[in-house]
């Protein structure tokens, strides 16, 4: 059995796919969905976005935003959906460098410096596998 995903940010629609499971970045942690789940509407954290598809599986770092399971179609509004066949070790650990130098800036919020360096963190962990 299988459902509609549909992945969409402020700029674009990204995916809209038949799916057989997603693993979605929940804010408090990883989230299995499957054909006919009970609805729900759920907080996105950042990580990886995992839809298994027929023909394979797609891969998309998330960060933030909210997903909703409703009549077998789940939709995905991030502010940020990257395939991860676009992200690069190179590009995660410059981020990674850039974030871990704000640390020591004291006029950005310390939330703001620790949600770069977590992102920059998942990045880099999904470039590595």
């Amino acid at each position: 059995m299988s459902f509609r995903c549909v992945v969409v940010t402020p700029e674009e629609q990204l995916a809209d796919l038949t799916v057989r499971q997603a693993v979605i970045p929940a804010h408090d942690g990883l989230m299995g969905i499957l054909t006919d789940r009970a609805p729900i509407l759920v907080k996105l954290g950042l990580g990886a976005l995992t839809l298994d598809l027929d023909a394979g599986r797609q891969v998309y770092f998330i960060d933030g935003g909210v997903a909703q399971m409703k009549d077998n179609v789940l939709t995905i509004a991030t502010t940020e959906a990257t395939p991860a066949a676009k992200l690069t070790a190179q590009e995660a650990e410059a981020e990674l460098a850039r974030a871990t130098a704000e640390r020591a800036n004291a006029s950005i919020p310390i939330e703001v410096r620790e949600r770069s360096v977590r992102r920059a963190r998942a990045k880099l962990a999904m470039t590595r596998g």
